[in-house]
């Protein structure tokens, strides 16, 4: 029988006091080292199994950052009021592995797709920002990604006349998120009055905060167009995770679901939650498991 720290009861010798069979108590096997009697495995304590939890956590948050959710830093006004700068979102990056698609009225991260980013301060983050970047644990300070709404997709009609509203195959979009102030399109002749077909394969982004976003409007040079390639896209930022008083979902706005915009394909469920707080909970059911296998097997030699 085991007792409360996993250790024999006895002592591995007669309990009796005599020296065998005539002291009226029954002989006990002995046990030690040598004699051929398995040794109990005695469990690690708590302060040694910590470092195996932690590299467990550090394994796992990195999995999650690579595979199914990313921290992402606001660095920029444009996305006003939606996003604000310094705003930490968390992108859903697993549903594309599964071929899905960026949506109409979705907030997508994706990768510049050719130098709109020129011309931007470069950040220089210290040592340890880069190891916490590369497990997931901060958002990245070195990754060269943009954020922005998608307003249009493949096969889509996207016109913006006189300011607004903005118009998808024909049908005016009710766009509550636009920054306050600002005119759904920008009279300029820069790219602010445009009608556009988006390729299929591609998306049209625009930032909420209108008149100070340099998105597919004004990218138009580029060697997309200012289209978006579908495979530049990172994900699709689900949540502000940061700071806490800011905590909320990023849905697709319902002006978005109207008839005649086919709507797009179904959203799937996404992970909101911190890749450090993901790691740590798959992590800690596989240190106790390792520790209830270590008290199972001290049982079975004992009993």
């Amino acid at each position: 029988m085991a007792s409360g720290n996993g250790s024999p009861t006895g002592d591995g010798s007669p309990t009796g006091g005599g020296d065998g069979p005539g002291d009226g108590q029954p002989p006990t096997a002995q046990g030690g080292p040598g004699d051929g009697t398995p040794q109990a495995k005695q469990p690690r304590s708590f302060w040694k199994e910590l470092p195996i939890l932690i590299g467990i956590a550090l394994v796992l948050a990195l999995l999650i950052k690579t595979f199914l959710v990313q921290a992402f830093s606001i660095p920029s006004d444009s996305m006003q009021n939606t996003l604000q700068q310094g705003d930490r979102v968390l992108v859903d990056k697993l549903t594309p592995w599964f071929g899905s698609e960026p949506e109409r009225g979705e907030v997508v991260v994706f990768h510049d797709p050719d130098n709109w980013l020129a011309g931007e301060p470069t950040p220089d983050p210290n040592p340890l920002q880069k190891v916490l970047s590369w497990i997931g644990l901060m958002p990245s300070a070195e990754e060269k990604d943009l954020i922005k709404r998608v307003v249009g997709v493949g096969g889509d009609t996207i016109e913006c006349k006189g300011t607004g509203p903005l118009k998808v195959n024909g049908v005016a979009l009710n766009e509550p998120y636009v920054y306050p102030g600002n005119t759904p399109c920008s009279q300029d002749d820069q790219g602010g009055q445009f009608k556009v077909k988006v390729p299929e394969g591609h998306i049209w982004v625009m930032g909420d905060h209108r008149q100070n976003s340099r998105d597919s409007r004004y990218n138009q040079a580029d060697r997309n167009d200012g289209f978006v390639p579908v495979d530049k896209v990172v994900g699709r930022a689900v949540v502000i995770a940061w700071p806490i008083n800011r905590w909320t979902n990023l849905p697709v706005p319902d002006t978005f679901d109207q008839p005649g915009l086919a709507a797009g394909s179904s959203s799937a469920a996404v992970l909101a939650a911190a890749p450090q707080g993901l790691a740590l909970a798959g992590a800690v059911p596989l240190v106790l498991w390792r520790r209830r296998r270590y008290g199972a097997g001290e049982a079975r030699r004992e009993g």
